[in-house]
């Protein structure tokens, strides 16, 4: 007897629903799994055959078949196992039951009860879109799985609760209530404990106000990572929208932390610059998302920056500029979102020292002019904020002296958020950064000064057209900052002075 049932297939973020049909003929006992299934899937045929059996069914001493359709799209991952279980005990003649309108998502351990699964959350909104509103899932995942508007979830711990259900023998298990929005816990360190560096944390504010590249270049020990890290307890709170994004990436990365169901705080990213190229923008032979997308809405750091090599920082290049990374196999592409916030810190020279007002630099000119070089024209110029970060002397470090605290200037970043929420209301656009020449010719209004300094500036400092663009989009930051329709000189001269000056 032919049995069918349904489940979804996710190759990035992105899938489509999948048809377990599951055939038991006469024949050798065998058990087949076809349609494209990578390793996990293969691996399945074990796992299911114990947990059909430790669930009080039998398994049939056939010829079993389980097919994936459609069988072109490659499926990966555990989440398989519920549903062809529950075929070959239909298949079987051991339960009748209409799942024609269900949705079954699961791994199974041996004894036939459900585990924690990656990426349940897209594949609850893939099911949603698709237009089915009834999906099966581990108890363990139905806080996130109620998420998804318009959704029954019905949690279930063991394939014998699931067959109790569906038989009518049981009523359907209870959803827990939908997670309530948290407030997410204080990350990073408060502005207020980083003494003197007061015109970077400025630069700084004006990044997290546009969200804005930045990079910031200063000796050993002058604080560059610790603002790196304080950036995080000024940004916005993420929007609902936001932490959807961020909660299905994290799903299908598998990086939720147990119990957590909507990741309520951005994301913070400091790879090595030892970390391939893979892991950076993501692959492998099963496309997987790589570091610049589990920092999508947040922060990706970059620590020694020229370190990471010029490859490595060529293929940022889009990613910068699209705010989405493809990654091209020979079946096929997947496209995952990398919106993201770079910061880089980088030494001066190799030593480290160069421009020091205390430590003699040794480095040759031209090996300070080479390691400058690692940074290529194309990636300076996909860079918004250039900023040099001094060693800090001893009277500031040893003063009772406390800056401004991170609370005040989230405050400001934040309304100044919300005036380029109302500004590209309707739009998919989110913060000045993500303007295009079309909404920064109208948006960025200019006065006569304005206007004059640009124009020098465009002829002295020989800025190239998407140094243009990045600078109006930083002046317009500025002006919004200052709570100013119309971009002023004094805006557009502090924008100027971001421009990055690395030569020796």
């Amino acid at each position: 007897m032919l049995a069918r049932v349904k489940t979804c297939a996710l190759l990035g973020l992105e899938g489509t629903i999948v048809e377990v049909e599951v055939d038991i003929a006469p024949g050798l006992p065998n058990f087949f799994v076809v349609g494209l299934p990578d390793t996990a899937i293969q691996e399945a045929r074990e796992r299911v055959r114990y947990a059909v059996r430790n669930s009080g069914f039998f398994f049939p001493m056939k010829r079993v078949v389980a097919s994936l359709a459609p069988a072109d799209f490659k499926k990966t991952g555990p989440a398989y196992d519920l549903p062809i279980a529950l075929g070959i005990v239909m298949s079987s003649g051991q339960l009748s039951a209409d799942v024609s309108d269900l949705i079954l998502l699961g791994e199974l351990s041996l004894e036939g009860r459900l585990r924690h699964t990656t990426g349940i959350l897209p594949m609850v909104a893939l099911a949603h879109q698709k237009g089915y509103n009834r999906v099966v899932v581990p108890a363990e995942d139905a806080a996130e799985a109620s998420l998804v508007d318009g959704v029954e979830v019905i949690p279930i711990e063991s394939l014998a609760q699931l067959a109790a259900f569906l038989s009518g023998e049981t009523e359907a298990p209870t959803c827990p209530p939908r997670p309530e929005a948290e407030e997410p816990p204080a990350r990073g360190v408060d502005m207020a404990f980083i003494r003197g560096q007061e015109h970077v944390k400025r630069a700084l504010e004006v990044a997290a106000a546009g969200a804005h590249n930045v990079v910031m270049s200063g000796p050993p020990g002058s604080g560059k990572t610790m603002l790196a890290r304080a950036l995080t307890t000024i940004l916005p709170p993420l929007t609902n929208g936001e932490a959807l994004e961020v909660t299905k990436i994290l799903s299908v990365a598998g990086g939720l932390r147990p119990g957590t169901a909507l990741v309520r705080e951005r994301p913070f990213r400091a790879p090595h610059y030892t970390t391939s190229a893979a892991g950076l923008v993501g692959g492998g032979h099963w496309p997987r998302p790589g570091e610049i997308t589990l920092s999508h809405r947040g922060v990706l750091f970059l620590d020694e920056l020229p370190e990471f090599g010029h490859n490595m920082l060529e293929v940022l290049r889009a990613p910068l500029e699209d705010r989405v990374v493809t990654i091209s196999r020979s079946q096929g592409s997947v496209t995952f979102p990398a919106n993201f916030m770079m910061v880089g810190a980088m030494n001066p020279c190799p030593c480290g020292y160069f421009g020091d007002n205390l430590k003699e630099c040794r480095c040759p000119p031209a090996a300070i002019t080479r390691y400058q070089a690692r940074l290529s024209g194309p990636f300076i110029d996909r860079v918004d904020i250039f900023i040099d970060v001094p060693r800090v002397d001893y009277d500031k470090l040893s003063g009772d002296h406390q800056g401004e605290a991170s609370a005040a200037i989230a405050d400001r970043v934040t309304r100044a958020r919300q005036v380029q929420t109302a500004r590209f209301k309707g739009t998919r656009l989110n913060a000045n950064n993500d303007m295009t020449a079309p909404e920064i010719k109208k948006h960025c209004v200019l006065d006569a000064p304005a206007e004059s300094l640009l124009r020098t500036a465009m002829r002295q400092l020989s800025l190239s057209a998407r140094a243009f663009h990045r600078t109006l989009k930083l002046a317009r930051t500025i002006a919004d900052l200052d709570e100013n329709e119309t971009v002023r000189a004094h805006h557009m001269a502090e924008a100027l002075q971001y421009r990055p000056r690395l030569t020796a």
